[in-house]
């Protein structure tokens, strides 16, 4: 059984982000688009489970699904969709069987990838969202120190309320383009 665990923001975290980005995107050669640092970790400031969330954008899903040994040699463990349709989802530990990082493979032009990037960049954004955010999983992972699922539960009302203020965020700086 896993503990949930949620640590104040670790400065490193950016720099680990970088790191293992570079080794995916060597990795995976061509097929790579671009790599997002995601999740709360990529959120400066607020308390976050210390695993490194990687959005990784790829030309090719279908490609994507015959490069799952190469990133199996790279220490992921190789999920499938799990639950997303059209994501292709990799989780990995440490040598002494910690979580350190998901990487999350989308093809360009999933909305999935627009709606993490959109979420991460408003709580950047919005200092106080983020703040109630980051209070919440404290509160919730001494609550449920050992159960994932009620933890992730519990994050869900204000994550759902947060993902539509951001997606009036969005559209809201969203500057028209066309003929003046």
């Amino acid at each position: 059984m896993r503990k949930v665990e949620v640590v104040p923001h670790n400065p490193d975290w950016r720099s680990q982000f970088m790191a293992e980005s570079q080794t995916i995107a060597t990795a995976l050669g061509s097929n790579v688009i671009t790599i997002h640092h995601i999740g709360s970790t990529a959120i400066p400031g607020i308390y976050a489970k210390p695993i490194i969330d990687l959005l990784v954008e790829v030309e090719s899903i279908t490609q994507m699904d015959q490069q799952v040994a190469v990133m199996q040699a790279l220490g992921y463990e190789a999920m499938g969709e799990y639950g997303i349709p059209g994501r292709r989802y990799f989780r990995k530990h440490n040598a002494e069987g910690d979580r350190t990082h998901h990487a999350h493979a989308f093809q360009t032009g999933s909305p999935e990838i627009k709606r993490h990037l959109i979420f991460r960049d408003y709580l950047i954004a919005h200092p106080a969202d983020a703040q109630a955010y980051s209070e919440l999983k404290q509160q919730l992972a001494k609550q449920h120190p050992h159960d994932i699922e009620a933890y992730m539960d519990g994050k869900d009302g204000l994550i759902q309320a947060i993902a539509q203020r951001a997606a009036q965020f969005e559209e809201f700086c969203k500057i028209p383009t066309g003929e003046v």
